[in-house]
Protein backbone atom coordinates (compact mmCIF):
# COMPACT_ATOMS: atom_id res chain seq x y z
CA UNK A 1 0.00 0.00 0.00
CA UNK A 2 1.44 3.41 -0.96
CA UNK A 3 2.56 5.83 1.72
CA UNK A 4 1.64 9.51 1.37
CA UNK A 5 3.94 12.24 2.67
CA UNK A 6 5.08 15.73 1.77
CA UNK A 7 7.89 15.95 -0.76
CA UNK A 8 9.65 18.41 1.56
CA UNK A 9 10.38 15.38 3.78
CA UNK A 10 11.87 13.45 0.83
CA UNK A 11 13.82 16.03 -1.16
CA UNK A 12 15.89 13.25 -2.73
CA UNK A 13 12.76 12.59 -4.86
CA UNK A 14 12.24 16.24 -5.86
CA UNK A 15 14.29 16.28 -9.08
CA UNK A 16 12.60 13.08 -10.26
CA UNK A 17 9.10 14.44 -9.63
CA UNK A 18 10.00 17.71 -11.36
CA UNK A 19 11.40 15.80 -14.34
CA UNK A 20 8.20 13.72 -14.65
CA UNK A 21 6.11 16.90 -14.59
CA UNK A 22 8.36 18.68 -17.10
CA UNK A 23 8.04 15.74 -19.49
CA UNK A 24 4.28 15.11 -19.00
CA UNK A 25 3.30 18.78 -19.28
CA UNK A 26 6.00 19.76 -21.78
CA UNK A 27 3.68 22.24 -23.52
CA UNK A 28 3.53 24.27 -20.30
CA UNK A 29 7.31 24.20 -19.92
CA UNK A 30 8.19 25.12 -23.51
CA UNK A 31 9.93 28.28 -22.29
CA UNK A 32 11.56 26.75 -19.19
CA UNK A 33 14.45 24.31 -19.07
CA UNK A 34 14.27 21.20 -16.95
CA UNK A 35 17.08 22.46 -14.69
CA UNK A 36 15.28 25.77 -14.12
CA UNK A 37 12.01 23.98 -13.31
CA UNK A 38 13.78 21.59 -10.94
CA UNK A 39 15.22 24.59 -9.07
CA UNK A 40 11.83 26.35 -8.94
CA UNK A 41 10.02 23.19 -7.83
CA UNK A 42 12.57 22.49 -5.08
CA UNK A 43 12.37 26.09 -3.84
CA UNK A 44 8.59 25.74 -3.91
CA UNK A 45 8.79 22.87 -1.43
CA UNK A 46 10.63 25.14 1.00
CA UNK A 47 8.49 28.27 0.59
CA UNK A 48 5.12 26.59 -0.07
CA UNK A 49 4.57 27.77 -3.66
CA UNK A 50 4.47 24.17 -4.94
CA UNK A 51 3.74 22.15 -1.75
CA UNK A 52 3.69 18.61 -3.14
CA UNK A 53 2.15 15.52 -1.58
CA UNK A 54 3.79 12.37 -2.92
CA UNK A 55 2.98 8.67 -2.95
CA UNK A 56 5.79 6.17 -2.43
CA UNK A 57 6.02 2.42 -2.16
CA UNK A 58 9.13 0.48 -1.14
CA UNK A 59 11.12 3.72 -1.40
CA UNK A 60 10.02 4.34 -4.99
CA UNK A 61 8.21 7.49 -6.05
CA UNK A 62 4.80 6.70 -7.56
CA UNK A 63 3.43 10.20 -8.12
CA UNK A 64 2.39 13.47 -6.60
CA UNK A 65 -0.04 16.37 -6.45
CA UNK A 66 0.67 19.94 -5.42
CA UNK A 67 -1.02 22.78 -3.64
CA UNK A 68 0.24 25.70 -5.70
CA UNK A 69 -0.10 29.40 -5.02
CA UNK A 70 -0.18 30.21 -8.76
CA UNK A 71 -0.61 27.88 -11.73
CA UNK A 72 -2.26 29.80 -14.55
CA UNK A 73 -0.31 32.90 -15.61
CA UNK A 74 -3.30 34.45 -17.39
CA UNK A 75 -5.46 34.21 -14.24
CA UNK A 76 -3.36 35.66 -11.39
CA UNK A 77 -6.50 36.57 -9.45
CA UNK A 78 -7.35 32.89 -8.95
CA UNK A 79 -5.85 30.45 -6.52
CA UNK A 80 -4.70 28.52 -4.74
CA UNK A 81 -4.50 25.61 -7.15
CA UNK A 82 -4.44 21.86 -7.26
CA UNK A 83 -1.57 21.36 -9.70
CA UNK A 84 1.08 18.93 -10.87
CA UNK A 85 -1.10 15.85 -10.47
CA UNK A 86 0.82 12.93 -11.95
CA UNK A 87 1.11 9.21 -11.25
CA UNK A 88 3.74 7.06 -12.94
CA UNK A 89 2.18 4.90 -15.69
CA UNK A 90 3.19 1.70 -13.87
CA UNK A 91 1.24 2.80 -10.77
CA UNK A 92 -1.96 3.98 -12.44
CA UNK A 93 -5.42 2.47 -11.97
CA UNK A 94 -4.83 1.94 -8.24
CA UNK A 95 -6.62 5.05 -6.96
CA UNK A 96 -3.37 6.83 -6.13
CA UNK A 97 -4.26 10.06 -7.94
CA UNK A 98 -7.57 10.28 -6.06
CA UNK A 99 -5.76 9.72 -2.74
CA UNK A 100 -3.23 12.44 -3.56
CA UNK A 101 -5.95 14.86 -4.64
CA UNK A 102 -7.96 14.21 -1.47
CA UNK A 103 -4.81 14.63 0.62
CA UNK A 104 -4.11 18.03 -0.91
CA UNK A 105 -7.76 19.07 -0.50
CA UNK A 106 -7.77 17.97 3.16
CA UNK A 107 -4.59 19.91 3.87
CA UNK A 108 -5.98 22.99 2.11
CA UNK A 109 -9.16 22.78 4.19
CA UNK A 110 -7.11 22.42 7.40
CA UNK A 111 -5.18 25.63 6.65
CA UNK A 112 -8.38 27.58 5.96
CA UNK A 113 -8.63 27.45 2.18
CA UNK A 114 -12.26 27.28 1.09
CA UNK A 115 -11.90 26.94 -2.71
CA UNK A 116 -9.28 25.28 -4.88
CA UNK A 117 -8.89 25.74 -8.63
CA UNK A 118 -7.35 23.54 -11.30
CA UNK A 119 -6.96 23.51 -15.06
CA UNK A 120 -6.87 20.44 -17.24
CA UNK A 121 -6.95 19.67 -20.92
CA UNK A 122 -7.74 15.97 -20.73
CA UNK A 123 -9.14 15.00 -17.33
CA UNK A 124 -12.30 17.12 -16.99
CA UNK A 125 -14.60 14.13 -16.49
CA UNK A 126 -12.27 12.52 -13.95
CA UNK A 127 -12.14 15.67 -11.82
CA UNK A 128 -15.92 16.12 -12.13
CA UNK A 129 -16.36 12.65 -10.61
CA UNK A 130 -14.21 13.83 -7.69
CA UNK A 131 -16.45 16.82 -7.01
CA UNK A 132 -14.88 19.54 -9.14
CA UNK A 133 -17.10 21.93 -11.12
CA UNK A 134 -16.33 23.34 -14.56
CA UNK A 135 -16.13 27.14 -14.47
CA UNK A 136 -15.14 27.75 -18.07
CA UNK A 137 -13.46 26.43 -21.19
CA UNK A 138 -10.44 28.32 -22.54
CA UNK A 139 -7.49 27.95 -24.89
CA UNK A 140 -3.92 27.87 -23.62
CA UNK A 141 -0.66 26.33 -24.84
CA UNK A 142 -2.44 25.49 -28.10
CA UNK A 143 -4.91 23.19 -26.33
CA UNK A 144 -8.47 23.35 -25.13
CA UNK A 145 -8.41 23.66 -21.33
CA UNK A 146 -11.01 23.50 -18.59
CA UNK A 147 -10.92 25.75 -15.55
CA UNK A 148 -12.46 23.93 -12.61
CA UNK A 149 -13.03 24.63 -8.91
CA UNK A 150 -13.96 22.70 -5.82
CA UNK A 151 -15.42 24.16 -2.64
CA UNK A 152 -13.78 22.61 0.37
Amino acid sequence: MPQMDWLANHMDKCDQMAEWLHREFSYEFAQQSLASWQQEFAAGQRDGRWKCLIAMEHGQLLGGASLASHDLPDRPELGPWLACVLVAPSARRRGIAAQLIEGVCSHAREVGIITLFLHTHSQRDYYARLGWDVLERFEAWGKEQWLMARCL
